[in-house]
């Protein structure tokens, strides 16, 4: 088999430029000729003798010279869509078959091809070593991945859409090829990119015209061995699988790349658009072509730069057509694309600092192709865009996600909205009256115990009259309900409102919603605790002076006793009359009796205020554990799952502390 060198190759794109792509034809014949001088090549090449690819999948496209019995007229374009097909039928479709890439038209009318041979299997390809992510990138993902799953049950779907789409994208392309660097080359119609892939592979791979679109799938060209596995990620079929001429593996600069010609941007074709969209999301990084009629437009500023504006490190922004602009139209063309890139907030790789590469070049005279082309073999040869790609995802994903995590204002509930809490369930829970009944029930019964037998008596006798209950009418009992159960509900309200102050609002309604629940059964739980708690058991202790203030109680009774019945004797005439012993003794025990009482009165007033204020105690810190059980504990719940979040959220941008 006849093969050509490279400088055969640029000598035939030098041909193919001067004619600018006219003349091409289509013909059923001349495809039919070919074939068949394809099928006569095949068979003198023997068992394998002609060259073939070392990648499996990946066929080689070779200049060879016009064979035997082919006609010297020309095909059209050979670009296929997502089906597979030629742009022609019938012979077209067997042509693409038998492995045609494209055909040119010289000055003279005679028809250059580039053939893609057969492949064999690469035993190499085995030994090629997958991806790996340094350490902050691992742990990067790893709190990503925790992240998502704390707030599945927080956060909607869509919301988490973006960050599960990248982890996932991160743990495919880490089981793929570390060797390899994937670039898509990007650009508008009539930008002249595909006209830069065939430059950067040295050989017409990828079809160019004046034709609207032009690329109508993506074609795919390495430089290595072991893409076929990166290739099928992208869906990219062998049929559009190439390789360049220039160089066998181990001499090429631009050794490891992997490079894509895609469909154009705003192409009028939806599917291309879509095509566009999902390699985008997928390559290690971009080379976006940009014209000088073009690169303004806000299309591709707005829809791609400005969005992807945190992957500037594995971006370059080509300014091809330069031959076109006179002077210094050039730099100042240059000038402006690189003010726009700065407006879309792309960081500019220059002064060493790492950023967007921005070159101006042509394609069609060669002009700044030679350092596009060592700035790519110095890019892929680092080995650093696959891992650089993905860190910017996580970015991306992160900075998306900030809103759902990250306010400015501090987040929780103080001590001082703990206690506000705890005292309106107090006060919807009657704390202070049930401490203020205690304390009268204890002087109440100190007056009992140490009042005088006839104040007793009169007592007893009045109570039983007029019994007291203690009860409220039924009316104003559930007044008395509604009342304490609105008083519950805006205490929980309230404490809901200040633990979600400053939360994000997904965060801030897991609160509210937290608070609800616990709310649910707080009203019935708060009135057992009044009944169970409001007064302590048993009867009211009792001080030590007590006994002492009884006894003297029922001597001054005795007295009065003992002096009623001296005088009475004294009337009937069974004592002998003396009315000074007896009148002195019964006016004892009257004016003895109240003293004593009012005594105790004074006495008790300490002891009844303590007890008061022990019940109110009581009934106090029941009502604020049921309230901590129910209601604070899930809101503290709450409050630990964000915080967790939080510092994973922080893991994830890759900084001690997520801002306040």
């Amino acid at each position: 088999m006849q093969r050509v060198t490279a400088a055969g190759v640029r000598d035939a794109e030098a041909s193919s430029r001067r004619e600018g792509g006219a003349g091409r034809r289509d013909g059923a014949g001349d495809r039919g000729d070919r074939g068949a001088g394809r099928e006569d090549r095949g068979g003198r090449e023997g068992g394998g003798a002609g060259r073939r690819d070392r990648d499996e999948g990946l066929p080689t496209a070779v200049s060879a010279g016009p064979p035997a019995g082919s006609a010297g007229g020309s095909s059209g374009g050979s670009s296929t869509g997502p089906s597979g097909g030629s742009a022609g039928s019938g012979d077209g479709e067997g042509a693409w078959g038998d492995g045609l890439i494209a055909r040119r038209v010289d000055e003279n009318g005679g028809a250059e091809q580039y053939a893609v041979l057969p492949s064999r299997p690469a035993a190499s390809s085995a030994a090629l070593m997958p991806l790996a992510y340094d350490g902050n990138l691992r742990s990067r993902l790893d709190a990503l991945r925790e992240l998502v799953g704390l707030s599945r049950t927080r956060l909607d779907s869509g919301t988490l859409a973006e960050a599960g789409r990248v982890l996932d994208e991160a743990a495919a392309r880490r089981r793929l090829s570390g060797q390899h660097t994937v670039v898509a080359i990007a650009g508008a119609t009539g930008s002249g990119k595909s006209q830069l892939f065939n430059t950067l592979a040295g050989v017409t791979i990828s079809e160019t015209g004046a034709r609207r679109p032009t690329t109508s799938a993506p074609i795919a060209c390495s430089w290595s061995d072991g893409a076929a596995s990166l290739l099928d990620r992208l869906g990219i079929p062998g049929r559009l699988r190439r390789r360049p001429l220039q160089h066998p593996d181990s001499e090429s600069p631009l050794r490891g790349l992997v490079l894509i010609d895609l469909p154009d941007h705003d192409s009028a074709a939806v599917q291309h658009r879509e095509q566009v969209d999902r390699i985008l999301a997928l390559v290690d990084a971009v080379i976006w072509v940009v014209d000088p009629e073009k690169y303004a437009d806000a299309l591709i500023h707005e829809r791609y730069l400005r969005p992807m504006a945190g992957h500037a490190e594995v971006t370059f922004v080509v300014l091809n057509q330069v031959d076109r602009l006179p002077g210094e139209a050039a730099e100042q063309v240059l000038d402006d694309l690189r003010r726009l890139l700065d407006e879309d907030g792309i960081a500019l790789g220059e002064h060493g600092e790492p950023g967007a590469t921005v070159l101006a070049l042509s394609a069609l005279t060669g002009e700044g192709v030679g350092e596009l082309r060592e700035t790519l073999g110095q890019f892929v040869a680092e080995r650093q865009a696959p891992a650089r790609r993905i860190a910017a995802d996580v970015d991306a994903a992160a900075l998306h996600l900030r809103p759902v995590y990250v306010t400015g204002r501090r987040t929780g509930l103080s001590e001082e909205a703990r206690e506000e809490f705890a005292d309106r369930l107090a006060d919807a829970v009657g704390a202070t009256a049930a401490g203020e009944a205690a304390e009268r029930a204890w002087l109440r019964n100190a007056n009992r115990a140490c009042g005088t037998p006839w104040l007793r008596l009169w007592r007893w006798y009045h109570d039983r009259r007029d019994p007291v209950t203690g009860r409220l009418s039924s009316r104003a009992q559930a007044d008395e309900e509604a009342t304490a159960r609105q008083r519950v509900e805006h205490a929980v309200r309230t404490v809901s409102d200040q633990a979600s102050a400053g939360l994000p609002a997904p965060w801030a309604q897991a609160m509210r919603e937290a608070a609800v629940r616990g709310a649910h059964g707080l009203p019935e739980a708060l009135d057992e605790l009044a009944v169970r708690t409001g007064m302590p058991p048993g009867r009211p202790p009792r001080p030590g002076w007590w006994p002492v203030a009884v006894l003297a109680q029922a001597t001054m009774t005795l007295l009065q006793v003992v002096g009623g019945l001296w005088l009475l004797g004294q009337i009937i005439g069974f004592v002998p009359p003396n009315l000074g012993v007896p009148v002195l003794l019964m006016l004892a025990g009257i004016v003895g009796g109240p003293l004593i009482e009012w005594s105790c009165r004074l006495a008790a007033r300490g002891p009844a205020k303590r007890y008061g204020h022990e019940a109110e105690r009581l009934l106090r810190e029941a009502a604020a554990g049921c309230g901590r059980a129910r209601v604070l504990d899930p809101l503290a719940a709450e409050l630990l799952r964000y915080r967790e979040v939080r510092e994973q959220y922080a893991r994830v941008t890759g900084v001690g502390a997520a801002g306040r």
